[in-house]
């Protein structure tokens, strides 16, 4: 047991650092200054303006492109997970590589199993929060396609559906984030299959990427005023 101390310690930190991070970015006040967060007050502006057109074909156009690049990360998240699947089929010869190099680095098969199922997990959660974005955007279209005309734009019932369309597409931009998210921090994971002190190392270098992404970016700044 004592072995695996460093290999416990690096995933626990692991976990940590991306519950941490996701928790401060979608429930602080701190992450209401985000890139994501200030996104999500635009995405209410475009419902409201789009309430005032009568020809509404290019929001679905737009509606469209979100949904192709959602189907795409889904279907990105399937592939990763066949390919970590592939992964933990082939043990022994991962391990036969491992160890022909200059430094073995090689763990005991059970260990390397631990590792891939990991992978397996993180892509599984993935695909789950792209499809479900996948379902949610659909549901935006529908909400887009049944608009109240411009004419009633100031009736209660047309900005009641703005806000019901507005929280709808939030949630749907939630699910996407955190998609991606995984997808980031799977980077970070691979490497726990080179060390767990390379895990300790590749996690930091993932949250501090994406930290800058959300609160240091070129584009977080254009969306400051």
């Amino acid at each position: 047991m004592r072995q695996y101390l460093v290999d416990i310690l690096a995933v626990s930190f692991f976990v940590l650092e991306w519950s941490v991070y996701a928790l401060t970015l979608e429930h602080t006040a701190y992450g209401r200054s985000s890139l994501s967060a200030r996104m999500h007050v635009y995405r209410e502006v475009w419902i409201r303006r789009m309430l005032d057109r009568e020809a509404r074909m290019v929001d679905m156009q737009i509606m469209a492109s979100l949904q192709n690049g959602t189907a795409f990360f889904a279907s990105t998240s399937l592939l990763a997970v066949g390919g970590a699947l592939a992964l933990l089929r082939s043990t022994n010869e991962a391990l036969a590589v491992l160890k022909a190099l200059p430094i073995d680095i090689s763990p005991s098969p059970a260990l390397w199993e631990i590792k891939c199922v990991g992978l397996i997990l993180i892509f599984i959660y993935a695909f789950f929060k792209f499809a479900w974005a996948y379902r949610l955007f659909n549901y935006v279209a529908i909400l887009l396609g049944s608009m109240p005309p411009a004419a009633e734009r100031d009736t209660p019932d047309a900005q009641a559906h703005v806000l019901r369309t507005t929280r709808l597409f939030e949630s749907a931009g939630r699910h996407f984030n955190r998609g991606q998210r995984a997808f980031f921090f799977a980077l970070g994971y691979l490497g726990w299959f080179i060390s767990p002190w390379i895990l300790f190392a590749s996690t930091a270098a993932v949250v501090v990427v994406t930290w800058r992404r959300q609160f240091a970016s070129n584009a977080w700044r254009a969306m400051e005023s």
